[in-house]
């Protein structure tokens, strides 16, 4: 996968080397079309003028070496001698033919026809054959002069050949790069349409992007999130819906049964059997509420909870002596073993897990059944385990076990005071530890819940 960086770089270097080509090609079409011909034109001129003034001049060789000093090459060819002016060629080849046919009146167009070199080196070839040549008479004597401007003079001629070159070249790589930024922006941009939707609360819609750099990763990170907040959101909505009706629910006892306490032929006992359900309705929602404030506090805090050492042991022991009265009062036998442990956690979360899991024991088990707790001291883990003769739970309930207000099957527990959050207490508080927390179960012959601590 190449990082959005490399690719970058990559797309950097082609725009520039495609810039740069297409920029020589299209000052090379402009040089051997336009700007070879018309520096061959003009020198021409200023040959066929120097040529008349040396005719008329008194001393044409002094005269050609004093037009040669102001920035040309000149190279003069008579019958008898041949005579070189300004600075020297690098090259003097020029086939006689060429030279022959000058003097005898024709013009020699060297610049124009010249093929040595690409681009404009072939421009600056200080050889004899890239000159014009044109025919003159010197002291009534047929010659060929021959003429080339000094480099300095050439470099004025193509600075607008390189302007242009450059100014191509910019053109194009700002409008490739246009193009590159459109491409690299127009997934952010729908990822930025996609934001806009969520913010209405539409969690179904995501982006459309399938890449495999940077920008793809966001992507996909960017679906699984509104994959995670629209299960947020239809938790939150479950919740806000389960927790109106728990609270509803035991509101509309406590107001009924209160009417019903103003009716003045009530007997006695009709007045109590009253009083004891909105007593139980009232200790509902108590247990609700403080289910749901040590649910929020756990979510607070997360896993920056505070630990110390304590005797786990010793805990559960306590535990299961305020249960007992009610353990006996069902008709259920209690056995335990525990091993020595002394733990490092957070002492009051671990006690709301022991409550829960034995609450939960006593509600869903049978009649003169046991229930069975142990505490497993091993060397990187502790394990204690809640085991009923209950009704047990099938495949669909034990998924379920441990989501928020979840009951199983209500008719077939022992009470009805449930509030659905015990459970979810026991796993966020396990998970926070470091630990786990898992449910096995037979139905019809009872379930295990089993929580493992790792040691700190």
């Amino acid at each position: 996968m190449r990082s959005l960086y490399t690719k970058f770089l990559l797309y950097t270097l082609i725009i520039m080397s495609a810039s740069f080509l297409i920029g020589f090609l299209l000052a090379n079409a402009y040089y051997q079309n336009n700007l070879k011909p018309e520096t061959d034109r003009k020198n021409m001129q200023i040959a066929k003028q120097i040529a008349s003034y040396a005719e008329s001049a008194d001393n044409p060789e002094a005269y050609l070496s004093t037009t040669a000093a102001t920035g040309y090459q000149l190279f003069l060819k008579g019958p008898e001698k041949s005579s070189f002016f300004g600075n020297p060629f690098d090259g003097k080849d020029l086939p006689e033919e060429d030279v022959q046919r000058v003097i005898d009146g024709k013009t020699y167009h060297g610049m124009r026809d010249f093929s040595g070199g690409i681009f404009v080196t072939g421009f600056f070839a200080n050889e004899l054959r890239n000159s014009v040549g044109v025919p003159v008479t010197i002291e009534g004597e047929p010659h060929a002069l021959f003429l080339r401007p000094d480099i300095k003079l050439l470099f004025n001629e193509v600075h607008t050949l390189f302007g242009q070159m450059t100014a191509v070249i910019i053109i194009l790589s700002l409008l490739a790069m246009l193009l590159f930024s459109g491409i690299l922006v127009h997934p952010i941009r729908k990822l930025s349409r996609t934001t806009d939707v969520i913010k209405k609360g539409d969690f179904t819609v995501h982006p459309d992007i399938h890449r495999k750099d940077e920008i793809g990763t966001l992507a996909r990170n960017f679906s699984s999130m509104i994959d995670r907040l629209g299960e947020v959101d239809r938790l939150r909505r479950n919740f806000v819906s389960n927790v109106s009706h728990d609270i509803q629910t035991p509101l509309l006892n406590i107001r009924g049964y209160s009417h019903l306490l103003e009716n003045p032929k009530l007997s006695e006992e009709e007045k109590t059997q009253y009083i004891n359900i909105i007593q139980d309705e009232t200790e509902r929602l108590s247990t609700l509420s403080r289910q749901l404030l040590l649910l929020s506090s756990i979510e607070d805090s997360g896993k920056l909870i505070e630990r110390q050492s304590f005797d786990i042991k010793r805990q559960l022991e306590e535990t299961l002596r305020r249960y007992h009265w009610r353990i006996s009062s069902e008709g259920l036998a209690l056995t335990y073993s525990f091993d020595e442990v002394t733990y490092n956690g957070n002492a009051e979360l671990l006690q709301a897990v022991w409550d829960n899991l034995i609450t939960n024991a006593i509600k869903y088990s049978k009649p003169d059944s046991s229930i069975h707790v142990s505490l497993q001291n091993m060397d990187k883990e502790i394990t204690v385990s809640v085991r009923d003769e209950g009704i047990g739970m099938s495949e669909a309930e034990i998924s379920r076990a441990f989501d928020r207000f979840y009951r199983a099957d209500e008719a077939r527990s022992r009470t009805t005071d449930g509030t659905g959050l015990g459970l979810s207490i026991v796993k966020e508080v396990t998970e926070i530890h470091g630990g786990t927390a898992s449910v096995s179960s037979i139905p019809g012959e009872g379930t295990v819940f089993t929580i493992t601590l790792p040691h700190l």
